[in-house]
Parts: C-alpha cells; sequence; structure tokens
C-alpha cells in the first residue's frame, strides 16, 4: 500500500498499533460503528456493534500518525 503523510507529504512510514492497556483489554485498541452511547454503569454501550482494529502508521518525516480500520477484530 502506498501512502502519503496529510500533514507533511512525506512517504516513508513505519507500522505500529495503540495499546489498549485497560481491564479485560486485548492489548489493541479497536474502532466501534456508531455514536458513543453510555450504559448503565458509564462505561461505551458495545454490545452488537462492528468492531474493527485499528492499524496505524508513524510518518518517520514528521511523526504523525495515520490511522485506519480495516480488519475485523
Amino acid at each position: 500500500m502506498e501512502m502519503t503523510c496529510t500533514q507533511c507529504g512525506g512517504g516513508d512510514f513505519e507500522a505500529g498499533f495503540i495499546e489498549d492497556a485497560g481491564q479485560s483489554s486485548q492489548g489493541y485498541a479497536r474502532w466501534i460503528e456508531g455514536a458513543l452511547e453510555l450504559g448503565l454503569f458509564g462505561g461505551a454501550k458495545r454490545m452488537g456493534r462492528p468492531r474493527r482494529r485499528i492499524e496505524a502508521w508513524r510518518c518517520r518525516q514528521c511523526g504523525h500518525l495515520e490511522m485506519f480500520a480495516r480488519d475485523p477484530a
């Protein structure tokens, strides 16, 4: 995949990920479809919503992160 940084126009990226270290986490962050709705105890309502793993790329020139949510989590 060829990418261009939306901040500086650079094209040299390194792959990485956004860690989720919360309680009961799977170690990676997820994108969840739909607007944020809070449940009874203040947590986000997630049941039945599609989820995708967040893929992050860091521009080596300026440090800007480009993130994509392609693969189901």
